[in-house]
């Protein structure tokens, strides 16, 4: 028997069964070789929610939730957040490297040319009623590309895969503000590409009557930072419908209004809205304590805390609450900081926390920062929305250009009926002036 094999005695028939390991992972096919006889189907996996499937290999994302680390393309997420900015991971994450200066020139210039929309995206936009959430009104304008694009449906043809991208990457920004505009029933905004990526993004929010808009530079990097952080995550929930749904080759608009479909459940995109609903319930720093004990008694959840992948402190986070100090200077502190500082500090004190590795997630601390930067809490999945876009274009393309992936069908383990008849429609009675059937 080899060392790098598992080996499996099925009790059922006394056999042994040798399973290859590769990667540290087994291929589930050959489960299917585990039978009893000829007419059983063989051994499958039973995986609830994919809790320790591994569905694809990528090159993309790298997490170590034990250790908190977390890494694109092998570069520590800590370096490429105060080194680089937005444009430069987003080359990253679609190329594989970062780009030399002329690249990342060029780069930049490519995505800026594609940041306005057609005339016509506009009044499709119109069309929603005027308190229609931000989020809904995103991702149905994404998959609405897909009919102004038909040449998206060339999925096999690298240049039209990359100006998808480029297009992608230029617009959602626009679509994103135009949503909030729409909202707020303000005039749109058109992008200024004199501004960098971010900063352009700022003005389509928030741009009235000033001849330019200059955002502050502090909440510029702030929420450059924040896109680094929030641009790609491993095999998460939208990301996997991204992967999903673009296996049955779809335009990319198509699967990427999916995965922001995904991105709207409140398990996702919508975690830090809870965390701020928790600290506006606990109300003051003072209410601290009766709150943590009710969440060890059962009676309540603390929001912003753990995560299915990190079992130590979340490194975003971590990044996050430094430079939260430099938008509170800019904007003002937010009061709620206070009270989240105070619960982060007894619950990594307390046993019944750190013993359940609940530490602070990007979650925590993002929401804070956004509505300190004015960002209404309906805008928050959509501020999510805008940079994912880069993770869930990079792994769709890995997808494509992956020869081991096919489309999606995951297997499923019947427990309904066995086989029955269906059983003669009783006689029934012709009622007045009625044909009985």
């Amino acid at each position: 028997m080899g060392m790098n094999t598992l080996t499996v005695t099925d009790n059922r028939t006394g056999k042994l069964y040798e399973i290859p390991i590769t990667e540290g992972a087994i291929p589930a096919p050959d489960l299917r070789k585990i039978k009893t006889g000829p007419e059983d189907f063989g051994l499958m996996c039973y995986d609830p929610a994919f809790m320790n499937t591994a569905s694809c290999r990528s090159r993309i994302t790298y997490i170590d939730g034990d250790k908190g680390i977390l890494r694109y393309r092998g570069y520590p997420i800590e370096q490429l957040a105060e080194r680089r900015s937005f444009l430069e991971v987003a080359s990253l994450l679609i190329f594989g490297e970062l780009p030399s200066q002329e690249q990342h020139d060029a780069w930049s210039e490519q995505v800026m040319l594609h940041t306005m929309v057609h005339e016509n995206i506009k009044k499709f936009m119109e069309g929603f009623r005027y308190d229609a959430h931000p989020m809904g009104m995103f991702l149905s304008t994404i998959g609405a590309l897909s009919t102004f694009y038909p040449d998206a449906k060339q999925i096999g043809d690298i240049e039209s895969r990359h100006l998808q991208m480029l297009r992608l990457i230029g617009k959602v920004p626009t679509i994103a503000a135009y949503a909030y505009r729409h909202s707020q029933g303000l005039p749109y905004v058109a992008p200024d590409n004199g501004l960098p990526y971010t900063a352009n993004f700022l003005s389509m929010m928030f741009r009235m009557a000033e001849p330019a808009y200059r955002p502050h530079p502090d909440l510029v990097r702030a929420l450059d930072v924040l896109f680094i952080l929030h641009a790609d995550h491993e095999q998460n929930c939208s990301t996997s419908a991204m992967r999903g749904i673009g296996s049955s080759h779809v335009d990319p608009y198509s699967a990427l209004a999916g995965a922001a479909s995904a991105l709207y459940g409140p398990l996702h995109g919508g975690a830090n809205e809870a965390v701020l609903a928790m600290l506006n319930e606990i109300g003051t720093v003072a209410n601290v304590p009766a709150f943590v004990k009710k969440v060890k008694a059962g009676e309540g959840r603390l929001m912003g805390f753990g995560h299915r992948v990190y079992k130590s402190y979340d490194p975003r986070a971590r990044i996050l609450k430094q430079m939260s100090d430099a938008v509170f200077a800019v904007q003002g502190r937010n009061p709620l900081i206070h009270i989240a500082l105070e619960l982060e500090r007894i619950a990594l004190e307390d046993d019944y926390f750190v013993s359940r590795k609940l530490y602070p997630n990007v979650d925590f601390y993002s929401g804070l920062i956004y509505q300190a930067m004015k960002f209404p809490v309906a805008m928050f999945p959509v501020l999510f929305a805008i940079p994912r876009t880069v993770g869930w274009l990079a792994q769709w393309e890995e997808m494509l250009m992956d020869p081991e992936q096919k489309i999606a069908r995951p297997r499923q383990i019947y427990i309904g009926s066995g086989a029955r008849d269906v059983p003669a429609r009783p006689a029934r009675r012709a009622e007045a002036g009625v044909l009985a059937r």
